[in-house]
Formats: C-alpha cells, structure tokens, sequence
C-alpha cells in the first residue's frame, strides 16, 4: 500500500472527469464575471488544514464560487486584450499532459517530448522562411520570450563589437513596441535607441533616419521589430528593416507574439513575409494558433549561438550535454531562461497534427474577415466611427461623444449582461473601444449587440 497521497482515488477522478466533460461540451463556454462575481474569500478560511478535507467538496466549492469570478478567456464573447480559443483537441492532450507527468527539460530525460515539440517549432520556422536548421523551444510567454532572445542578441552584438564598452551597446526599438521588451532590455542592461514610428509603424526610412541623428551609431547592434502590436494590429516594416539587419549585420528580432499567427492568413501572409530575415522570432499558440495558456514558440535562425549562451552548468547537468551531438543533444533548456519546464508545446503539437493545417489557415482567416465586416458595420452606424482602418483582427473604433468613465461603465455593464467582455483603450491619449477577435466563432450577431449597446 502506498501513500496515501498517491494513491488513486476513483470517486475523485470520476468527479474531476465529469466536471471536465461539462467544461469541454458548454457550446458557447459562457463569459462567467470575474471581479464582478463576489470571491468568497470567507469560504477560504481554514481550507489549508494538517487534516485536509474531502477533495469533492473543494472541488465543489471552485466549481460554484471561485471558477465564477474567472472571466473565460476562451469564450467567443471575449473581445479584450488578447483573447486565448484554444482547440478542444488542445485542451484534451494539455489533460494528457499533466496526467503523465510530461518533464521537457531535457533530451535525456524528454526526448519523445522534444521531437513531438521540434517538429511544430520547425514547421512554424519553415513557414516564414528561416533556412532549414532553424528551432528553439516553447516558453511561458511572450515575456520571457523576448528576455531570451535579446539577451543572446546582446551577447553576440558584443562578440561582434569587442572595441566597444559592453555597457553602451543598444537595440533600436520602436515607440510602439510591446512593454516587455522595454522591460527586457532594462534587465539586461542595454539601453534602447527609442525610434519614433511613422503612424505607429516601425520602418527603415525611421530606423535610418534616426541612425542618421544619432552621435553614436555604431552602438546599436541589433533592431527589434514588431508583427503586430497588441493595441492595433500594427506590423512594422518587416521587410525593410530585416533586409537592412542583413546587410549591416544587425541582430534581427521580430516580437510576433500576437500577429506573427498571421502567416497563417491568405490576405495577410505577404504582409508578414519579411519574417524570414530574423534572427529570432516569437509567436504564441496561446493567442491565435489556438493552444492553452502557457505556450510561446521561441525560434532562432541558428540555435547554435542561443545554446552558446543560455546552457547551465552544473556538476550534476553535464550528463545532459555528454553527447555534444547538435542533432540528437537538443535540450530545450539550452535555448532561454528556464530549465526545468512542463512540455508545454505539446497540445499545440498535437492540435495542429490532427486538426491540419487547412483549419489553422481557416480559424485565422476567419477573424480577420469578421474584423473587417465589424469595421464595415461601425461605418454604416451614426453612434459610433472608426478610429482607424483594421489591421490583422484588431478594430479600433469610438462611441462619438463618451468620455473615459462612460466606456468604463458601459464595458462592465456588458460583462454583468454577459453581452460580451470588451475593455477600452487609449489611443493618442483618448480613451476609445476595441474589438480584439480571435475566436473564429464570434458572429456578427454578436457584434451587432455589442454595438446597439452603445446607443444609449
């Protein structure tokens, strides 16, 4: 007999299975209320006990008290920020995958994990151009994703300027870039030659311009660009600055945490073509390739110099690296800031190998036409306008006549109805709506709703 701990029990698993199969059926996953919904704070006392407490009540009491103070990110209703819709298949494996206690650390320990996880990773770099050879590893998010790229950015801007003080080396970024790389390279060290885009777009004629300006260009070893920024869809002048990078050997990041899903569209592809000039790339399932949270795809031209800098040493790691044979020693601890990590690539994998690719094609396609179609109603509309055209999915638009506290209102007002969760923005400092879409089953019904609501 073992521990009582890791012993199963049957009537748990049933309950935990059932609640499952009602989550996985809701058709539509209904919005829930989040803060709105009282958190039943008192209903917490004491539940950490030395004698535990009988496991189908808690579950119970997360069902009717906590999991209704989550909005449901995955909910076709839900049009704020980045919304995550991910595959039922997904979600399915991602049970799988915890069940098993799946380790994807390293290729001695994962190694039936790490090809399953290469093989996405690679079919994602083949589809935007990188040369064959290219990969890296899934991470938690795009945070973390650009922290690990630009740092073996840094070291290699470095190895390649050794005349210059470390500390002066910069990145020209955009003013419009994701606050996560501002975060970055203030973790790293580097300062960033901060670049005015030209309507919110990053591009060469602004990237040589304010080189031109600059007293010290030579400092600047590398240029972030952004596919698709998170307020507005915008993606910057992929090609122009990438094919600039090549030739000034630059180190080329490209932020497509959001937007670079887009090499799935049939409109937008050739938008996001200038892709394959990076050096390194991000771009989350966990947003629009349909996986569950937490999934990032981080993926290197030439994962040799990531390696280079992101291996740890220790006595009791150098069995991990004993091989020194690049094509079977592939750990994805070796290329960003992490070691030890759940295969969290996984449901991606598998969605993708068994929904196919003409559904992915289909799924993201979907929402760039229903935010176009939503665009073409809001000018139909004498309440509302547009505050600029649609890129990718993302619609930014204004009810003519509100201020900041009446978006506010009318936002939460939404969610209580379970209408839809829409949050505001700002824009140029004015506070405006925003349609973030996503989930390919998002009607128009819908957005005719949200709109009407606005009347008033």
């Amino acid at each position: 007999m073992g521990h009582p701990m890791f012993t199963y029990d049957t009537e748990l698993g049933e309950a935990i299975f059932a609640y499952c199969r009602e989550r996985l059926t809701m058709d539509p996953v209904p919005l829930d209320y989040g803060s709105l919904q009282d958190v039943a704070v008192n209903g917490l006392e004491g539940l950490i006990s030395q004698e535990g407490h009988d496991p189908e009540s808690i579950l119970k009491f997360f069902k009717e008290q906590l999991a209704t103070a989550v909005v449901s990110i995955d909910s076709p209703r839900f049009l704020a920020f980045i919304p995550n819709a991910p595959t039922k298949s997904s979600l399915l494996f991602d049970m799988v995958v915890a069940c098993s206690g799946l380790n994807g650390t390293s290729w001695l320990e994962s190694a039936g994990v790490v090809v399953a996880e290469n093989q996405a990773l690679e079919y994602l770099a083949s589809r935007i151009g990188l040369p064959e050879g290219a990969g890296g590893c899934f991470v938690s998010g795009g945070s973390i994703g650009n922290l690990s790229a630009l740092t073996v950015g840094r070291d290699v801007g470095r190895s390649r300027h050794p005349d210059l003080a470390p500390h002066t080396l910069r990145f020209a970024i955009s003013g419009d870039a994701h606050s996560s790389v501002g975060s970055a390279l203030h973790v790293l060290g580097i300062e960033p030659l901060l670049i005015e885009p030209d309507d919110h777009r990053l591009t060469l004629e602004n990237l040589r311009a304010a080189l031109a300006a600059d007293p010290h260009p030579e400092t600047v070893i590398g240029v972030v660009a952004t596919c698709g920024t998170t307020n507005a869809g915008i993606v910057d002048d992929l090609e122009g600055l990438g094919s600039f990078c090549r030739e000034n050997n630059l180190w080329f990041h490209v932020d497509g945490a959001y937007g670079g899903a887009a090499m799935f569209s049939t409109s937008e592809k050739e938008r996001v073509a200038g892709l394959r000039h990076a050096d390194s790339f991000i771009v989350d399932p966990h947003k629009w390739l349909y996986a569950p949270l937490d999934c990032a795809a981080l993926i290197y031209r030439d994962p040799r110099l990531a390696r280079a800098v992101h291996t740890q040493k220790a006595g009791y790691l150098d069995i991990l690296h004993e091989t020194h044979d690049e094509e079977f020693d592939w750990n994805p601890s070796d290329f960003a800031i992490h070691l030890s990590r759940r295969a969290r690539g996984l449901p991606f994998w598998f969605s993708l190998v068994t929904e196919g690719i003409g559904n992915y094609e289909s799924a993201v396609q979907t929402s760039i036409d229903a935010a176009h179609r939503a665009a073409a109603r809001i000018e139909e509309l004498d309440h509302v306008e547009m505050v600029r055209p649609v890129s990718l999915s993302v619609v930014l638009f204004r009810r003519k006549g509100w201020t900041a506290e009446q978006y506010n209102e009318w936002s939460y007002q939404l969610l209580r109805d379970q209408v839809a969760f829409v949050t505001p923005t700002k824009w140029e400092g004015e506070t405006i709506a925003r349609f973030a879409f996503l989930h390919p089953d998002t009607t128009d019904e819908m957005v005719e709703e949200i709109l009407a609501s606005m009347r008033d």
